[in-house]
């Protein structure tokens, strides 16, 4: 996810991600977004479709290794 998030252009920020998540009415801050592109924290299926949608990109493509 990092990298995705990394890829757009201007670049995205972990805060920025966050915001636009909160912005979608999801109750997550930048060190969430940190713990979930670490791999340690859980993601429900409707941060799943929700960071899809911030991120540009389908579910399928946040699931690739």
């Amino acid at each position: 996810m990092a990298a995705l998030r990394k890829a757009k252009k201007p670049k995205l920020s972990q805060r920025g991600l966050a915001d636009m998540l909160q912005l979608g009415g999801l109750d997550v801050d930048k060190n969430a977004v940190q713990r979930i592109e670490s791999g340690q924290r859980f993601v429900t299926d409707i941060e799943l479709k929700a960071l899809a949608q911030a991120l540009g990109v389908t579910v399928e493509e946040l699931l690739e290794p």
